[in-house]
């Protein structure tokens, strides 16, 4: 049950969203130039102030407190974008590489010890050995520390040893991913 405190915070709320709401999506489409983050960015926003209603209801400028938040979550969308494009730009940079006549039970025996690994673990391995990537490049890939990087590594190949019982188990999860690249059939993928 609403109290009369209640029902006046939520009555002038709803009034400043329906006030504010289209100038704050726009404000998010200028700064991100994405119409459809923009909608989203000014609801949460507007979520985030009804959380804090009653200190922003009380403030000088709640319109400008409301536009600092909207600026912030752009910010932080922005740089997001600006993370996963540096990700991706790391993946599709290495030089595809084909390989003649693979084993395919072989692939198929890493594709499924590599399923049985903790993403964090198959995800380094893939990295370091599919890909050739730097335990730098891999930590800024999966947004972890370099530290990180070589213990998830380094369990993760003792995993992958355990369960192919061999000790060319960086070789094979390499030709396992040439291998798969060769399926595409000389397409980007």
């Amino acid at each position: 049950m609403g109290t009369v405190v209640d029902d006046t915070a939520s009555v002038e709320f709803h009034a400043f969203f329906e006030r504010h709401y289209a100038e704050l999506s726009r404000l998010a489409h200028l700064l991100t130039g994405e119409a459809d983050a923009a909608d989203d960015l000014a609801a949460d926003a507007l979520l985030a102030l009804w959380h804090r209603w009653d200190r922003v209801r009380t403030a000088d400028h709640p319109v400008a407190y409301a536009r600092g938040v909207v600026a912030n979550l752009a910010r932080t969308k922005i740089r997001s974008a600006v993370r996963e494009r540096r990700r991706i730009a790391l993946f599709w940079s290495q030089r595809e590489e084909k390989t003649e006549n693979p084993d395919v039970a072989g692939v198929v025996d890493v594709q499924g010890a590599l399923r049985r690994l903790p993403f964090r673990k198959r995800a380094c391995v893939v990295l370091r050995h599919a890909f050739d990537l730097s335990e730098k490049d891999t930590a800024l890939a999966l947004g972890i520390s370099v530290g990180t990087v070589k213990s998830q590594t380094s369990k993760g190949m003792a995993e992958l040893q355990r369960l192919l019982g061999t000790q060319g188990t960086p070789l094979k999860v390499h030709a396992a991913a040439m291998a798969r690249s060769g399926d595409t059939g000389g397409r980007n993928r």
